[in-house]
């Protein structure tokens, strides 16, 4: 009897991990295609650019002048670049400005169309817009409402003003050229962190809701009490979503911009590209990709690491 008991169990154990061993087997052969992408497209680009970050490789192969191993020559020619600092700074001040403003915007808005309303999926769809098109096309319209002559924001300002207020060149200004492709940003990507926040909003519990109102707190209080504390790990991601996504900043400045005036809009990805595809140093662009890499690594590690235990206390 007992050992019949112990060949059954036996049996089972050993069916169990077979079964575990085939799940285990599919689930590789499911994710085999992703893993192909990200290995072509993300770990061996990364893992190329480490190696050329060494050397004196170029984008156009020259015969009269070899690729060659050139050690640590390209980062310490970047640490002594003006530009880098200024492109870095840049990036600092994007993400510094961008980030807190389209996060608070951006939870305004999904509370705003979190609730049931006529036409609210309207509104939902209307805020979100910007995000599906696409950048460049964004990045063009905004283009010509940034006209100094005929553009539409310098007419409202001079409407608003009954004319007193002069053209403003937005885009050749050094003093404004910046500012303007924050606020330009910040309208375009508020609707990718409203979604995120509204998915976040539908997910608390109403219950909540109402013993904070049983308890006599207000609309304020229970935004305080309930609706901030339960999106903190949604509000974790936005933050550090958003922040990779500043530092990523390219695509309006070179439409735009393309990193001018007077270097004002100049950030670390224009940067790389004038290096890599411009300049052809693919060797250089590869060290200024590489230690962009670490440089965002460690900010978004320790920004993680900075909300997770302010959660914790």
């Amino acid at each position: 009897m007992e050992a019949a008991r112990a060949r059954k169990k036996t049996t089972g154990s050993s069916g169990l991990q077979k079964q575990r061993r085939q799940e285990g087997r599919t689930a590789w052969l499911f994710s085999a295609p992703a893993l192909l992408l990200l290995t072509v497209f993300l770990v061996a680009p990364f893992l190329m650019a480490f190696a050329f970050a060494f050397t004196n490789q170029r984008l156009i192969p020259n015969p009269n002048l070899p690729t060659e191993f050139i050690g640590l020559r390209n980062f310490l020619r970047l640490l002594m670049d003006t530009t880098f600092y200024r492109a870095l700074s840049n990036n600092f001040i994007f993400a510094a400005v961008v980030v807190p403003i389209q996060t608070a915007f951006a939870l305004a808005l999904a509370m705003l169309v979190n609730r049931k309303v006529r036409y609210v999926n309207l509104f939902r769809t209307i805020y979100f817009s910007p995000v599906v098109t696409t950048m460049v096309v964004v990045s063009i319209v905004w283009f010509f409402l940034f006209n100094p002559g005929e553009g539409f924001i310098n007419q409202a300002l001079k409407f608003l003003t009954f004319g007193r207020a002069r053209p403003l060149d937005w885009l050749r200004s050094p003093r404004l050229a910046f500012p303007a492709i924050m606020f330009f940003s910040v309208w375009q990507g508020v609707g990718f962190q409203m979604i995120i926040f509204l998915a976040g909003l539908q997910d608390i519990p109403a219950e909540l809701y109402e013993a904070a109102q049983v308890d006599g707190a207000g609309s304020w209080r229970r935004f305080a009490s309930v609706t901030l504390p339960q999106l903190r790990n949604t509000t974790i991601f936005v933050v550090v979503a958003t922040t990779i996504l500043a530092f990523k900043l390219f695509t309006q400045v070179w439409v735009l911009t393309r990193g001018g005036p007077q270097n004002a809009t100049m950030t670390t990805i224009v940067m790389l590209y004038r290096q890599g595809f411009q300049e052809l140093r693919v060797g250089y662009a590869s060290s200024i990709a590489v230690l962009f890499f670490l440089i965002v690594l460690v900010i978004s590690l320790m920004q993680r690491l900075f909300l997770r235990e302010g959660r914790d206390t």
